[in-house]
């Protein structure tokens, strides 16, 4: 079944997202309204380094009041590429300069209200630049094994769908057959 949108108008917008309101057609003909929120890309970052250990934000989200293990993640810029905002947020956040990134994945965390889509990649090598510019970003940032990952995510420590399924998948790439048990 598909609805169809037949018209769109914004209610808010600002320079990262608008909310807008659409007009819903069902399939049986009945109509809704429906709001929306439109976002920029999201652009999201890490490192796994030789000991495969993985770079991790620890971050409080004050809108669903929880703490939980992050990757380094920001809007795309206008005129910014997807890749370079992901080593910009990267190098903000964690004071790491990733090397070559690789794309992992790319997301749609809540298609049923936004059209956000987080472009997710990953680098084997990176160097410490300094602290990070952004730090109030997180509490702390730390090399987590990714090993963990699998139990760091059934016990809830990685709340966000998105980084939970890049971490999920990072760990199968990198240790595959050597995590089963």
């Amino acid at each position: 079944m598909q609805w169809t949108k037949l018209n769109e108008q914004t209610v808010y917008a600002n320079r990262w997202f608008s909310v807008n309101l659409a007009d819903v057609e069902l399939p049986d003909g009945r109509h809704l309204d429906h709001f929306l929120i439109r976002l920029r890309p999201v652009a999201v970052a890490t490192v796994v380094n030789e000991a495969n250990e993985v770079l991790l934000l620890w971050r409080h989200r004050f809108i669903t009041d929880s703490w939980g293990w992050e990757l380094a993640a920001g809007v795309v810029e206008d005129g910014e590429d997807i890749a370079g905002a992901a080593a910009r947020e990267l190098e903000e956040e964690t004071g790491w300069r990733p090397g070559p990134l690789r794309h992992l994945m790319s997301v749609e965390p809540s298609n049923g209200l936004t059209d956000a889509r987080h472009h997710i990649y990953w680098a084997d090598e990176g160097e410490y630049v300094g602290h990070p510019v952004d730090d109030f970003e997180s509490d702390r940032r730390e090399w987590v094994p990714l090993k963990l990952v699998p139990d760091m995510v059934a016990r809830g420590e990685v709340p966000a769908a998105n980084m939970a399924a890049a971490l999920l998948l990072l760990h199968h790439l990198r240790l595959g057959q050597d995590a089963r048990p």
